[in-house]
């Protein structure tokens, strides 16, 4: 399994944003300080506000609206579902990141959600030239 842990400033606000793309909370791993998202049977995002994302290291908390270390990346059936997954994600909270994406068999849209964490939606489609 993966668990992408993420610090969050407003729990509520990312529950939201993240409960509006589709996704369930596994309540029984979330608190007053994490929110568990499921995004398949083997990855979650552990969102935490920032004390608690502080207590697993001695680093800095790092600020997602003004740096960007990481990309997030998930893959789509298909072209609508990849804009559909945007839709849902700009209602609730998230906003564009940079222009759609469309070259040969790729298309991507990229959104940061509301602590300006980013997600790539991305479908290849290797029957066809896109």
């Amino acid at each position: 399994m993966i668990f992408v842990n993420l610090p969050v400033r407003d729990l509520a606000a990312s529950r939201t944003f993240y409960t509006g793309l589709g996704l369930a909370v596994n309540e029984m791993f979330s608190d007053a300080q994490v929110v568990c998202v499921v995004v398949s049977d083997a990855i979650c995002v552990l969102l935490q506000d920032h004390a608690r994302f502080a207590g697993c290291t001695h680093l800095p908390v790092g600020d997602a609206r003004s740096s960007t270390q990481v990309v997030h990346c998930l893959t789509a059936a298909s072209r609508a579902e990849v804009d559909a997954l945007a839709a849902a994600a700009l209602r609730s909270g998230g906003s564009e990141f940079r222009a759609t994406q469309h070259d040969g068999p790729v298309y991507a849209r990229t959104l940061a959600d509301p602590d300006g964490h980013v997600w790539e939606i991305l479908h290849m489609d290797l029957t066809s030239d896109g």
